[in-house]
């Protein structure tokens, strides 16, 4: 796949699969990231290892480059089907785990940031995906990391669970059915709960809401959950 776009400064950015030989190249670019970044800020890293796992058929990966630079990459990856999966987390039958796909890390070079990139790679990335393989997206996120929650309702997933995960972290279960919508559109009770009510959206998640999106009200984040 080769695909050509502009970004919002004008500059044409071409977007690509990328492949094993192009490893030096994202742990760069995952560096140049990391040093950008405040202290106690949400990106977890991966490691050689793991970028290696995904590279070499484990998983999907492009990259978004602006005159022969990587500038940005976004990743999936088929997981491991054991007792940590996020598809059990979600509620899905075993039988289903096999059809779950993870999304994983994004980073942008903070040359480049302001752009949408994070959320046009996840378009395409989406895209990508063999859905006779695959039906399911999931993914974990912390509270209040609110650009990574904003960009994964961007790409139509929910909130299905909200559970203490690696050893003693906090975060939200999201996922994304490709065939279509988690919850009817049409026929939809909604209510907004305090972001750091734990307790409550726990509830509201057990009883079979979803939570579908997040606003800022009287200076705090609550989570719009839907049924």
């Amino acid at each position: 796949m080769r695909e050509k776009h502009l970004l919002k400064n004008g500059r044409e950015i071409t977007i690509k699969r990328l492949e094993a030989d192009q490893l030096d190249e994202i742990l760069i670019l995952q560096r140049k990231v990391i040093e950008s970044l405040s202290t106690g800020s949400f990106l977890q890293p991966l490691t050689e290892e793991e970028f290696s796992y995904i590279l070499n058929g484990k998983g999907l990966m492009i990259g978004a480059y602006y005159q022969e630079q990587l500038i940005a990459f976004r990743a999936m990856l088929e997981p491991e089907l054991d007792e940590e999966h996020l598809g059990k987390d979600a509620g899905l039958p075993r039988s289903k785990w096999a059809l779950v796909l993870y999304s994983e890390i994004s980073n942008v070079d903070p040359d480049f940031q302001g752009n949408g990139l994070q959320v046009l790679l996840g378009k395409v990335l989406m895209k990508q995906v063999d859905s006779q393989q695959f039906r399911y997206i999931c993914t974990t996120v912390a509270p209040f990391n609110i650009a990574s929650l904003k960009d994964k309702f961007a790409h139509g997933m929910q909130i299905v669970a909200l559970k203490v995960k690696y050893g003693d972290l906090l975060r939200y279960i999201l996922m994304k059915d490709l065939t279509g919508p988690l919850i009817e559109q049409d026929t939809l009770d909604c209510c907004f709960v305090l972001m750091a009510d734990t307790e409550q959206q726990q509830k509201y998640l057990y009883d079979g809401w979803k939570g579908t999106g997040i606003e800022q009200v009287d200076n705090q984040w609550v989570v719009r959950f839907e049924k």
